[in-house]
């Protein structure tokens, strides 16, 4: 059993619709999964004592990519959540109409590589919330349950 830490940032539910249905198919498999919302939570070794953490965040923009209010000051502060050696995934719910649709996912995984964390699954974007695609959760999740 690893522990797993989902880390979700939403305005509108749909980023926090993915993180739930996240945690209750790794609890199914046997993990423990700690869930728990951008807005109260602070960098500062967030992942210390996870074995995995997943990190989720809706995000938007026409010219540049915008981070979910309550997910930018974490991304922000990235480096102190002490990523490096940790297995590390990330996942978005967005709106295709904009340019930078669930551009969250490669940012999060670009600054996780570099703070040296490993990618353990490809990028789960969504667009809307959790029952837009239930197969595609089920698929990020079992790869990610592949690496744990």
């Amino acid at each position: 059993m690893s522990k797993v830490l989902v880390v979700y940032g939403s305005s509108t539910g749909n980023t926090e619709s993915i993180a739930q249905k996240l945690r209750d198919i790794l609890t199914a498999a046997g993990q423990d999964v700690d869930l728990r919302n951008a807005a109260e939570v602070s960098a500062p070794g967030l992942a210390d004592g996870f074995d995995a953490v997943l990190l989720g965040c809706s995000a938007w923009g026409m010219d540049e990519l915008e981070l979910q209010d309550d997910f930018a000051p974490l991304f922000e502060e990235m480096g102190s959540m002490n990523l490096a050696g940790k297995k590390l995934a990330a996942f978005a719910s967005g709106d295709s109409a904009y340019e930078h649709f669930c551009g969250a996912v490669p940012a999060i995984e670009s600054k996780g590589r570099e703070l040296g964390a490993t990618i353990i699954a490809d990028g789960l974007k969504v667009e809307g919330d959790a029952s837009s695609a239930p197969e595609d959760i089920q698929s990020f999740a079992e790869a990610v349950l592949n690496k744990l």
